[in-house]
């Protein structure tokens, strides 16, 4: 009994710490190396004041569930608290877990940025979510959601047909892999000194502690 006992007490230890890595927030990057112009280079435009001091990055898939959850709950008391009151600002990358449709809706919010509406093409998606692999994401969705947003259908389909964007988000997808990112929504929140890890939605607190130690 006193060696079994012996021989779970590493198991133990090892589970706990698994838990450890997965909730709470990491400072394992190398903020010579990733700085805070190399992490929002290349990204969506922001959203807030670009000379906030503190930078949230997300890492999402217009398809993926916790990501969409992330957008109806926590990040809306990011936007009020924080990004509207000037302190943090946002970017926004892309990491098409799931398939060809993420990767569709991906270029589609880039195509609507060419009309300036790329976090109103962003929040679209995310309003009319319907699952992971369902199919919603297709091409008839993706006008309806331009037509509702009022953007030149001729010129976004062409963006579409053209495959404008491709290039970026695959250049997007393969830049967070290079660097660790494994799900979504996954976040990276910085200054120009330190940079703290996120994995998953996780609750509000965790984002609150981030930032309170920035």
């Amino acid at each position: 009994m006193k060696k079994n006992f012996v021989l779970t007490i590493p198991i133990i230890i090892g589970i706990l710490a698994g838990l450890f890595v997965v909730v709470y927030p990491q400072t394992n990057y190398n903020s010579k190396i990733l700085t805070e112009t190399s992490l929002i280079q290349n990204s969506s435009p922001i959203l807030g004041d670009p000379s906030a001091k503190i930078t949230i990055l997300e890492w999402g898939d217009y398809q993926c569930t916790f990501c969409y959850k992330f957008h109806q709950t926590t990040l809306n008391t990011i936007k009020q608290d924080f990004i509207s009151t000037g302190k943090i600002k946002m970017v926004f990358k892309d990491f098409p877990l799931n398939g060809e449709d993420s990767i569709l809706a991906a270029e589609a919010t880039y195509c609507a940025q060419d009309q300036e509406k790329y976090w109103q093409y962003h929040d679209e998606l995310y309003k009319n979510w319907a699952g992971e692999r369902t199919g919603w994401v297709n091409r008839n969705s993706l006008d309806k959601f331009a037509t509702t947003l009022e953007l030149n259908l001729d010129k976004f389909n062409t963006c579409l047909d053209d495959h404008k964007y491709l290039d970026k988000v695959n250049q997007l997808h393969q830049f967070g892999k290079e660097i660790g990112v494994d799900a979504t929504p996954y976040f990276l929140v910085f200054n120009d000194g330190k940079i703290i890890k996120i994995r998953g939605n996780q609750p509000l607190e965790v984002f609150l502690k981030s930032i309170d130690e920035l």
